[in-house]
């Protein structure tokens, strides 16, 4: 079995929605710089549905495909359908990603977070805290590394 799937591996090779956002309604960044993947998301909202979405990852393979994948499952959808998107279903759209790369999935996720927290802060809509928490990537690097 090879180590990525193909759907890997052609978010890799031909990553979609690469690029920056000028005056983006929400940008979110997050990364490890243990394992070197950082990942910026730009959103542009209007009328509370994402209308595009451009991204930033320095990283490894699995990382840029997660990135694209995760701005490909949101775009044209709700801010609220965007807040509920799940590391596990990234990584389930990418027909999975070895274990020791599931943290990427992750920082996917978190990006596209604390784009729509960025987005809810500048615009003084009040939200709950509690759906901003964010992982410990050192732990989480550990943990999958076996640190």
């Amino acid at each position: 079995m090879a180590l990525y799937s193909e759907k890997v591996m052609d978010h890799f090779t031909n990553p979609r929605n690469v690029g920056v956002i000028e005056n983006a309604s929400g940008v979110g960044e997050v990364g490890n710089a243990k394992c070197g993947d950082i990942m910026k998301i730009y959103l542009q909202i209007e009328n509370e549905i994402i209308v595009d979405v451009k991204f930033e990852t320095f990283g490894y393979g699995s990382a840029i495909a997660s990135s694209s994948m995760a701005t490909e499952m949101i775009k044209g959808k709700s801010i609220h359908e965007a807040m509920a998107l799940t590391n596990k279903a990234v990584a389930e759209a990418l027909d999975g990603l070895p274990a020791h790369k599931l943290h990427c999935s992750v920082l996917a996720e978190e990006a596209i977070k604390n784009a729509l927290k960025d987005y809810f802060d500048k615009n003084n809509i009040p939200y709950d805290h509690e759906q901003f928490k964010e992982t410990d990537h050192d732990d989480l690097h550990a943990q999958v590394h076996g640190e």
